[in-house]
């Protein structure tokens, strides 16, 4: 699994024209499923989102989590993360996990999250057109691959 997390002031995703959520100050997390990504995927990754400090603390320096700080998660699932521009400048997207496989595994990280920021989740719609808007704060921006973790 891959994760795109950008620390916003606010962000949102509407669908056909329509707010469907919306976020002050936190995450905005676009995330990849991977054909072969399972369960411990998830938990990893949702250990080090929870964890990762990239809130300013008194003295500016980025040492605060999102769990420290409070802030607000938005997760958009994002099958274009898994995409291939090694042959050619079509990417391919053969990496990502099929609906069957890739919903699960989203919404168990959303549901996972929930649990370790005990407070609800903000969702895009899988496999729905989306428009995101966002504030990226610094900017800040950050990818992690579960495969890769580093």
């Amino acid at each position: 699994m891959r994760l795109v997390i950008q620390r916003v002031t606010r962000a949102s995703v509407s669908i056909g024209g329509e707010l469907h959520s919306s976020i002050g100050a936190g995450m905005m997390v676009l995330v990849g499923v991977e054909v072969g990504d399972g369960a411990a995927d998830v938990d990893w990754l949702a250990g080090k989102l929870a964890a990762l400090r990239i809130f300013d603390d008194d003295a500016g320096v980025m040492n605060r989590s999102i769990t420290d700080v409070g802030g607000e998660l938005l997760a958009v699932s994002q099958f274009t993360l898994t995409a291939s521009t090694r042959k050619g400048n079509r990417p391919s997207y053969i990496r990502a996990a099929r609906p069957e496989e890739a919903v699960p595994l989203y919404e168990m990280f959303c549901s996972e999250m929930e649990v370790r920021l005990g407070k609800e989740v903000k969702r895009g719609v899988f496999g729905a057109d989306m428009q995101v808007e966002l504030v990226n704060d610094g900017p800040v921006t950050i990818i992690i691959d579960s495969r890769i973790k580093e």
